[in-house]
């Protein structure tokens, strides 16, 4: 547990850090985004988040092909800097999105193209930096101060005294990353800033770094190449090497069978493999010229064939296509941590490099080993370089699975020095590999990395326990799952979790893996108020480590429902990006769900979450009574005081009620259904129905043009039906089943006659296919769910299916700017509404590249959170609207996101089903 945390913004602050941690006795330990798999930031120290403000790109020299940067700044955002000018920084882990170049830096990072560009160590120029006492200097060929003059040249005679045991140890892998760079120290040209690059921030805190960059090539091309069985591929890599690739990294069975039941995967690999192979590797060819790369991609099907493999290539040249299969091999270490249960695949081996000679056998005497311990591993990655991610199945909630960890981890060095490889090959040292240096290097070199240590550090001062004098990679107290961890809160959860062989909510909570997927900043809509706050505590991994703190008993007793757990979740809008894009699927708006039922059963519910939990209950009154409902926004004062007394912002006016709709025609019954697949329930949620009747006044007009039978259901009581998402959102799950039972007797009886539901408003209606199995397990809520539709998949499938036809007219030529609805994203959805605006004549759809609009239900209403709420608009959505023109048409399915824009441009925005209406 750290003694405390800060968040430098300049050199300034590190060094008042240094001195404030001195005069207590403090360790320091540096931070970037926390990505790396070994445990380098965890420690008993002030821990220094330099990710959060301390992220500036100085300096880009496009002729000398050189960037500084601060130690805080992402790697894809330097990337994305770098590409308008053809360049890029070439070492690129799959954790791209969000590891800082100081991580990379402290680590000697690689990546998948490091048989190209090499590792961090080969591309960084100099580093500035401060020892432990907060005195700045420079490394790189010569030094700028006295201290740091006399410090090189003692670190360069160290390093020749020990010039015998360097090149009789250091492992001859380009995948050496252990222990200190002392081997940099011995070049012809001397790169002493090379000492510093792998430390890990033991020898002193880097405050700016000049990369070498890379000219960015044209064109690239990749070969999917298929194999019958796992020891093939290894032992045909290094004759695929030999055709000079950028890349060639491992697919392996285990990746195939998971990511094939995943969603976000499965078309990828579906494209990529042809048959049923056994495992993938992916070969990458790049450079400036398209004709060269095909000979290449011919040159490796003679490869393939001449080793015994013809016909056994998927070419890829779409750059699209590309793109998804290098983000599916990125997402690999989570598809591999997508098994629910106690046991794990767990990293403390997992970058060991062999040589390519020795990779076979030694990836057969690995898979022996974990045999002989009754387990089995994992393999994926860096085949190039003989560095593949192995890991381990251990449950380390039992002491046996401990030993086991300890056992293999001794065995697998002895295996690596065998095979003449290196035991730290990529993620540097941390807890888990430092304790086996002397297994690797011997005595000698260990004493004289204590010496480096000792020279930059000689308090010791600087993140202890990592490199030199380590920690036991095996201590109880540093395992995240020990033996002694236990779920024990809540003793009974208020949604349903799935079977608890799995785990059940502790289960769904520990998925996460703490890769930090969730810290991206860019693409996709992860996660909305990390992207506008940067503060850990409010993003997806923040949250579920607070989590599973609290439900394993480690926060105190009944953390579940503690007010700190709840402030925890706060800014959770409930987006469910994470259900979609973290590849473990850990959904933290259904998480927090559970959260907010035990908070208020145990505290009571406020005022203003009562008022919006029971709105579908008392909405068919207060819609009678219109007239004075919408005084709250035209009698001055009013707002004010709803701002003081309930919490609802004075600075956004509330939606305005209206004449409800009225559900057309007579009521029907289940014998009305004729089962043709023309039948359609058209479920009018809350918000349309009161709110903006027009929309289903309009969808009604469609779905009668498209030729579909709408049957009005009558509720089990004159109050129509609800989804319980208003219930859902407050953690109100009583109240929830007690809507979804209303809701499930009255439509089952339809659905199972061949009737479809279909909604507009995607929260509501997709509650349906989410949430409602949760609420109410069960046969009637999957066949609901399975027949649950919003208006434009609905349309979408039937059109493509011949089933239906639509007659549009063309009104001219029209640009619409279309922002999804977070769980339309959340569900894939999206594909369908861009389907169907296809056949609208003359209109032109530009999808917005949009994180949530920020509005969230009542989340936007707050007073506490309103600032973030507009700070998440302002992130892409709003910008990108004000720039439209006067006569765009503006799309959103959301009741919330168009409320989001009208509000933030003073520009309307209409549901898909209205610009389908007019057109009809």
């Amino acid at each position: 547990m750290p003694a405390a945390v800060a968040f430098p913004k300049d050199r300034e602050d590190v060094q008042v850090a240094l001195d404030v941690a001195a005069r207590h006795g403090v360790p320091v330990i540096a931070r970037g985004a926390g990505t790396s798999q070994n445990g380098q930031p965890i420690g008993p120290g002030l821990v220094l988040d330099f990710s959060r403000h301390y992220n500036a790109v100085l300096d880009v020299d496009a002729d000398a092909m050189t960037a500084t940067v601060e130690p805080g700044v992402v790697l894809e955002r330097l990337n994305t800097r770098l590409r308008a000018q053809g360049l890029f920084f070439p070492v690129e882990p799959s954790t791209a999105s969000r590891c800082t170049i100081g991580g990379m830096t402290g680590n000697n990072s690689c990546g998948a193209r490091s048989l190209a560009y090499g590792k961090m160590v080969d591309n960084v120029i100099a580093v500035e930096a401060l020892f432990a006492d907060g005195t700045p200097f420079r490394f790189q060929t010569g030094a700028d101060t006295e201290r740091s003059w006399a410090l090189v040249h003692e670190m360069r005679s160290l390093a020749e005294r020990l010039r015998p045991e360097i090149e009789a140890r250091f492992p001859k892998v380009q995948r050496r990353v252990g222990g200190y760079n002392l081997d940099q120290l011995l070049l012809t040209n001397p790169h002493d800033a090379g000492l510093l690059v792998g430390s890990e921030g033991t020898l002193a805190l880097s405050t700016a770094i000049t990369l070498k960059l890379s000219r960015l090539p044209t064109h690239r091309v990749m070969g999917i190449c298929h194999f019958p069985s796992f020891r093939a591929a290894m032992e045909t890599t290094r004759h695929l090497v030999d055709l000079r690739p950028t890349a060639v990294e491992l697919v392996d069975n285990n990746v195939l069978t998971l990511g094939a039941d995943m969603p976000l995967f499965r078309r990828t690999l579906d494209r990529i493999t042809k048959g049923r192979p056994d495992c993938l590797l992916l070969v990458e060819f790049a450079g400036d010229a398209a004709a060269p790369l095909l000979q290449d991609l011919t040159r490796l099907e003679a490869c393939m064939a001449d080793h015994g493999y013809p016909d056994a290539i998927v070419s890829v040249s779409d750059p699209a296509m590309q793109r998804e299969v290098w983000e599916m091999r990125e997402a690999c270490l989570n598809i591999m941590m997508s098994a629910r249960g106690d046991a794990k695949a767990v990293s403390f081996i997992e970058d060991c490099a062999v040589p390519l000679e020795h990779l076979a056998d030694y990836t057969d005497a690995i898979t022996a080993l974990f045999d002989r311990h009754g387990t089995r591993g994992t393999w994926y990655a860096h085949a190039s370089v003989g560095c593949l991610h192995v890991r381990p199945i251990l449950n380390m909630k039992d002491p046996r699975g401990l030993a086991t960890m300890r056992a293999i981890a001794e065995e697998a060095c002895d295996l690596v020095k065998k095979f003449k490889g290196s035991h730290s090959g990529e993620h540097g040292d941390g807890i888990s590999r430092s304790e086996f240096h002397a297994r690797m290097f011997g005595d000698r070199l260990v004493r004289g990395f204590e010496a480096v240590k000792d020279g930059f550090d000689p308090r010791g001062h600087l993140n202890p326990g990592k490199i030199v004098r380590p920690y036991r990679m095996d201590d109880p107290a540093l395992m995240r799952f020990g033996p002694g961890y236990a779920i024990t809160q809540p003793a009974r959860t208020a949604l349903d979790w799935g079977d608890p062989a799995s785990g059940g909510f502790g289960g769904a909570v520990e998925m996460c893996n703490n890769n930090g997927t969730c810290r991206k900043l860019v693409g996709g809509g992860m996660c909305p108020s990390y992207r506008v706050t940067r503060d850990e505590q409010h993003l997806t991994r923040g949250r579920a480590n607070t989590l599973r703190l609290a439900i394993s008993g480690q926060l105190g007793p009944d953390a579940i429902s503690s007010p700190e757990l709840k402030e925890s979740m706060a800014l959770c809008v409930g987006c469910k990006a994470c259900r979609h894009e973290c590849p473990t699927g850990v959904d933290m708006a259904k998480m927090k769900i559970e959260v907010l039922h035990h908070h208020h059963s145990r505290h009571g519910l406020p005022l203003r979450d009562r008022l919006v939990a029971f709105l579908p209950r008392y909405a068919p009154v207060v819609a009678r009574l219109r007239w004075l409902a919408n005084l709250r926004d035209r009698v001055p004062g009013l707002a004010w005081a709803s701002d003081r007394m309930l919490g609802l912002s004075a600075r956004r006016a509330l939606p305005v009620w209206t004449a409800p709709w009225q559900d057309p025609g007579p009521v029907a019954t289940p014998t009305d259904v004729l089962g043709d697949g023309l039948d359609i329930v058209l479920f009018g949620d809350t918000f349309n129905r009161y709110f903006e009747p027009g929309n289903l006044a309009a969808a009604t007009r469609v779905l009668l043009a498209a030729g579909y039978r709408l049957h009005h259901v009558g509720p089990p009581t004159p109050r129509p039906l609800c989804c319980g998402r208003t219930f859902l959102a407050s953690g109100q799950v009583d109240q929830a089943r007690a809507e979804a039972e209303r809701l499930v007797s009255a439509l089952d009886p339809f659905v199972a006659r061949g009737s479809r539901i279909v909604g507009l408003e995607p929260s509501c209606l997709l509650t349906l296919r989410d949430e409602l199995l949760s609420v109410l397990p069960g046969d009637a809520a999957r066949r609901i769910a399975g027949s649950a539709l919003l208006v434009e998949e609905l349309l979408a499938a039937d059109l493509s299916a011949g089933r239906i036809t639509l007659p549009l007219r063309d009104l001219g030529p029209k640009v619409a700017h279309l922002h999804g609805h977070c769980h339309q994203k959340a569900f894939g959805a999206m594909g369908s509404v861009a389907a169907i605006l296809a056949h609208v004549p003359g209109l032109e759809v530009r999808t917005i590249d949009s994180a949530c609009c920020g509005m969230a239900g009542a989340f936007g209403h707050q007073s506490e959170s309103y600032d973030v709420s507009v700070a998440m608009a302002e992130l892409s959505l709003l910008p990108t609207l004000r720039k439209a023109q006067a006569d765009d048409v503006i799309l959103a399915d959301g009741t919330s996101c168009r409320k989001q824009i009208v509000d933030g441009t003073g520009r309307d925005a209409r549901h898909v089903v209205q610009l389908l209406s007019e057109h009809l």
